[in-house]
């Protein structure tokens, strides 16, 4: 693996994954918590929505997506917030538009010829430099925010009903967050694709929770897992020639069935030793 890194595309790769990881370490958590999964994987879809239109339009990839990916968060947020009995609905239809309409402007673009596997499941090794920047910026938008908002985020993940009477912005932050979200996404997508965001925003903050006392603590052990499971996956997809988005997850879900294992033998453990 260190021999590759003296290969650009390499090193833009291993920036990227750390890049993500951070990223997916500090939303992913408050998606766990919030526990706003299926939401995450609508805004994540209906982003395809923005590939079409940047290959459509001649739009920067970047712009086009982050465009689209927003459009989709706050009708999203909007919906689950006053109608909240159908927004599973709602975001199903927002989640196969947003697909139908990335195809749709795909079909009808000028000289197309992208590679629709690179966006559905990854292409980390094709990050170009400018690219890099762009998520080294959106990443330090990311922890600034949180950071600033941090006992708000708090307050509105663990009882939304007591941080609304304590006079904490709840609806502002719900926009907020879901803002973020959409952004993550599109930053995430060149790692892994949009197929399987969902499991590296979701999998380390699920395994770490489990293990820590507190949000920030969650945060921070759920990027680290990240970042190893997405060190692990590139050095695995670069030995044997795998893909590397789908390898990334690969590692992720061993370490997830892996911590269920583990706490159920453990569980049992205890058990045996209390009888």
């Amino acid at each position: 693996m260190l021999e590759a890194l003296q290969f650009e595309f390499m090193r833009n790769a291993l920036l990227a994954g750390l890049l993500a990881s951070v990223t997916c370490g500090v939303i992913g958590t408050l998606v766990v918590v919030n526990r706003i999964v299926f939401i995450s994987g609508g805004i994540a879809h209906a982003a395809y929505g923005g590939i079409g239109a940047a290959f459509f339009f001649g739009l920067p990839y970047m712009i086009g997506t982050t465009g689209f990916a927003l459009l989709a968060a706050v009708i999203m947020a909007a919906v689950t917030l006053k109608a909240r009995h159908r927004s599973d609905t709602v975001i199903g239809v927002l989640w196969a538009v947003g697909m139908a309409t990335g195809v749709i402007f795909l079909d009808m673009a000028p000289g197309y010829n992208v590679d629709l596997m690179s966006y559905l499941f990854g292409s980390i090794l094709t990050v170009p430099g400018s690219d890099i920047w762009l998520m080294f910026g959106l990443s330090i938008a990311i922890i600034l925010i949180t950071g600033y908002f941090y006992n708000d985020f708090l307050g509105m993940s663990y009882d939304e009903e007591f941080a609304q009477i304590r006079g904490v912005p709840v609806k502002f932050l719900y926009f907020l967050l879901l803002g973020m979200i959409a952004v993550s996404v599109v930053m995430i997508i060149r790692v892994v694709g949009l197929i399987l965001v969902i499991a590296l925003l979701t999998i380390p903050p699920y395994i770490a929770e489990k293990y820590v006392k507190s949000l920030l603590e969650m945060m921070l052990f759920s990027g680290v897992l990240s970042a190893l499971f997405t060190l692990t996956g590139l050095w695995l997809s670069y030995s044997f020639n795998l893909t590397s988005g789908a390898t990334i997850i690969m590692v992720g879900a061993a370490a997830f069935f892996f911590s269920i294992l583990f706490d159920h033998l453990k569980s049992r453990f205890s058990a045996d030793r209390n009888e």
